[in-house]
């Protein structure tokens, strides 16, 4: 409730300004201005059926635009039944990523990733994500944000650092929605029903209404409600731990204890539940200016794991805990377009507040570390065992507040400026609990001193992470044919941690914390870790583009990118308090190209990065507490390239590909450890090449305007992390190729449609990971006899999965 009314609390801030500034801006100031500019984010589609973008903070062709950038229109999200990040992601050859589960994902672009992204408490992303002019990047949880009513997805590739500021090191993307329309009532409903092939049904309702409701002011409501059945069983085990400790007398012994999962068993467990809507406000002064304010609104919650054992059975587990994500969020945004004399103005100011929870198994630590003294035995205070099963709990509280103000000088001018200001703050408070149900009355007298930090809490992270951030780019057309872009973004950020993280023993021995009593009396008792990194620099751009023609353009670019610094939770092992930023060069080639009056569109690019002083993330020597170090470089070599071709009346040929060599070139880690990977091991999760392609046919038939559809989507296979043996223990992922496809028609104002995804059930992998670092597996490889059964676990593409879809426009 609080952050409910945080958000409607700046929603109010931001119109109330916005009306003040639009106000202000006169009919005099914009005596010259005969028609008010579109919304920045308000796209129609050029001839030819090209897509306009706003990539540049400018509306132009996607034809027109210097950059290696895919658009999925409206149209191709609803062809490919895109409802979330999963199904358009596999859309993008450049882009990968990482993932738990739904809003657990973490993206990259042309494979700029050491394969140790993603944790709450760690380095930022290496890619950027807005949700139209706001910026939404997340560490390690990606805003899965339903898609409906979408104007269009825009994947940036490469460094986008000059006009879209931290985090955009390896390339951008952008969900841009459908703003209100004026004088036009409109609106659209749609329902699905689907099913997974070998798991449960579920279904979709979605609608949309647009309506005027006074003179130059028109609202438009969204809103949706999904249910995803599951596909992975957690079936029966029943394990015995050994639970050695050492005695009075010094002496090793043991006392076995055999827990099962009895209590968690089910089929198809892992099924989603998610609704939301989205409320915007389009209104336009008599002056030319527009305000738009807007609510989105979102909650999803899902149960199980999204990950299978291998080593249990095809999309099976043996898990022994809850587990469950509800990930629920409310976004304030306003954006206040005008025209002051013939230069547009655009402020754009947004608030978020997220609140995540998320329950995992941890058993695998237990059974990692049961033949070591002293860490899993605990009994109660009449000497009865306790179930040594640890699980893993977090809850993050996420707000972003960003303010942007941008102006553009004219587009038809020979000299183009966009130049603006950026401001954002970010504060996560996170909080992760590594428990064993009852400790906080158990008897132990072996690691960590025999106590726990808070309630059942064997070890706990407590971090309050706070950043902030601050940009102009010209066009200069040479000649009517040759155009000089260049840009700058001077930056300045100062992230915090303050909190607790780690074992009792982790208080400093002298200093005001070193008196802290456990086990902690309030969460925020013992904020010992209290740091602070600060720094500023620059990020640059430079293109040449050669329009030989309408329908003919090669560019050059040298760009590059960064990433801030932060700091770290501990800093033992050689680790510093703080790590510093790391850098991306990019050097890149392309070309945008029509052919035969537009039957054939070619696009594509070739480019070299260079990735500086690197941040990786690992787990440092001592109680598995995870830091970021800057290490070595790397580079990537690579091509990417998009082709439609229409070669006759109702088909349509469309594909894309990207091919990516990205490897390190530096030596990195210790000789003989997990982590060390000589010069020239590939990065991690990102393929050497992925592609698809679709073939859709259109035609009517009697009064219907019928399609079918076809796509293949193949990727080749990616190793799991950076370290060659930490490598080892999760293995690589095999390449795969899976088969979509659809038909269906149009009536009138109905539509109807039958689809398949993965029709063969193809069991695609997309990564590999584990709850618990390689690193626990490695400190007692040993003891279990080097067998890495059960700490792998698979994130498998989507299933099989079909559905029939309905759905009206008026």
């Amino acid at each position: 409730m609080r952050d409910t009314k945080n958000v409607v609390r700046q929603l109010a801030l931001l119109l109330t300004g916005a009306s003040a500034v639009a106000l202000f801006a006169t009919p005099v100031l914009a005596q010259d201005a005969t028609t008010a500019p579109q919304p920045a984010d308000t796209a129609p589609a050029a001839g030819s059926g090209e897509i306009v973008v706003t990539a540049q903070k400018r509306q132009e062709s996607i034809q027109h635009v210097p950059i290696s950038m895919q658009a999925l229109g409206a149209a191709t999200l609803e062809q490919h039944q895109v409802q979330s990040f999963d199904d358009y992601a596999k859309q993008l050859p450049s882009v990968s990523f990482q993932s738990f589960g739904p809003g657990q994902s973490q993206l990259f672009f042309r494979g700029i990733t050491s394969g140790g992204d993603g944790l709450a408490f760690g380095a930022l992303p290496t890619s950027g994500v807005y949700l139209d002019e706001i910026p939404v990047t997340t560490i390690g949880a990606l805003l899965d944000v339903h898609v409906y009513d979408m104007s269009r997805i825009e994947a940036l590739s490469g460094p986008q650092g000059t006009l879209f500021g931290a985090s955009s090191l390896s390339g951008t993307l952008r969900l841009i929605t459908n703003k209100p329309v004026q004088d036009k009532v409109e609106g659209s409903i749609d329902l699905t029903g689907d099913k997974y092939g070998k798991g449960n049904a579920g279904g979709t309702v979605e609608g949309m209404i647009n309506l005027p409701v006074a003179h130059g002011v028109a609202v438009r409501a969204v809103g949706f409600y999904e249910h995803l059945g599951g596909y992975i069983d957690n079936t029966y085990k029943s394990r015995t731990y050994a639970d050695v400790y050492t005695d009075g007398d010094g002496n090793t012994q043991t006392a076995p204890y055999t827990a099962n999962n009895s209590a968690y068993v089910k089929n198809n467990y892992n099924d989603v539940t998610t609704y939301g809507g989205r409320l915007a406000v389009g209104i336009e002064l008599d002056n030319g200016w527009k305000i738009t304010p807007q609510l989105i609104g979102q909650h999803m919650h899902s149960n199980g794991t999204f990950l299978y054992d291998p080593a249990v059975g095809d999309l099976q587990v043996h898990d022994f805990t809850p587990e469950y994500d509800t990930d629920q969020w409310l976004q304030a945004a306003m954006t206040i377009e005008g025209k002051i004399g013939d230069w547009d103005v655009l402020y754009s100011g947004g608030y978020l507040a997220r609140k995540i929870e998320t329950a995992a198994d941890y058993s695998y630590y237990t059974v990692a570390y049961t033949n070591l003294p002293g860490y899993t035995r605990y009994t109660d205070k009449n000497g009865n065992q306790l179930n040594p099963t640890q699980q893993f709990s977090s809850s993050q509280k996420l707000t972003k507040h960003n303010e942007e103000l941008r102006i553009n000088s004219p587009a038809a001018s020979p000299v183009r400026l966009t130049a603006g200001l950026f401001y954002e703050e970010q504060k996560n408070h996170n909080i992760n609990n590594y428990a064993v149900p009852g400790a906080a009355t158990a008897n132990y007298t072996g690691y960590a001193n025999g106590v726990n930090v808070y309630g059942d809490d064997l070890f706990l992270t407590n971090i309050v992470d706070r950043d902030y951030a601050v940009y102009a780019q010209s066009n200069v057309d040479l000649t009517k044919h040759l155009t000089l872009t260049g840009g700058i973004r001077g930056f300045i950020y100062t992230n915090t941690l303050v909190g607790f993280s780690g074992y009792p023993f982790y208080i400093p021995p002298t200093g005001p914390f070193s008196t802290c009593t456990f086990p902690l009396a309030t969460i925020s008792s013992c904020p010992f870790d209290n740091k602070r990194s600060h720094s500023s620099g620059e990020t640059h751009k430079v293109n040449v583009t050669w329009q030989i023609d309408n329908d003919h353009m090669i560019y050059g670019t040298y760009s590059t990118g960064f990433r801030p610094g932060g700091n770290n939770r501990d800093n033992g092992a050689g680790v510093g308090t703080v790590y510093n930023p790391d850098k991306l060069n990019n050097f890149e080639a392309g070309w945008k190209t029509s052919w035969l009056d537009h039957a054939i569109r070619w696009n594509g690019a070739v480019y070299y990065e260079k990735w500086n002083d690197l941040q990786y993330a690992e787990q440092a020597a001592g109680a598995g507490i995870t830091n970021i170090t800057n290490v070595g470089g790397a580079r990537v070599y690579g091509v990417e390239s998009d082709i439609q071709i229409r070669p006759v009346k109702g088909l349509t040929l469309t594909g894309s590909g990207a091919f990516n060599d990205a490897k390190l070139t530096t030596d990195f880690g210790n000789v003989g450890k997990g982590n060390f990977a000589p010069a020239g091991t590939r990065l991690p999760v990102q393929p050497r090449f992925k592609a698809s392609a679709t073939a859709r046919y259109e035609m009517p038939i009697g009064s219907i305007d019928a399609f079918i559809q076809g796509s293949v989507n193949t990727q080749t296979n990616s190793t799991s992390l950076l370290g060659v043996i930490d490598n080892s223990v999760l293995g690589n992922s095999p390449g795969f190729t899976t088969a979509d496809f659809s038909i269906g028609g149009k009536k009138g104002n109905y539509t109807f449609s039958l689809f398949i995804q993965n029709a063969f059930d193809t069991r695609g992998s997309l990564s590999h990971n584990a709850q618990i670092s390689p690193a626990d597996f490695e400190n007692n490889a040993a003891l279990l006899n080097y067998n890495t059964a059960g700490y792998t676990r698979t994130l498998p593409i989507k299933p099989q999965f079909f559905g029939i879809k309905l759905g009206t426009k008026f």
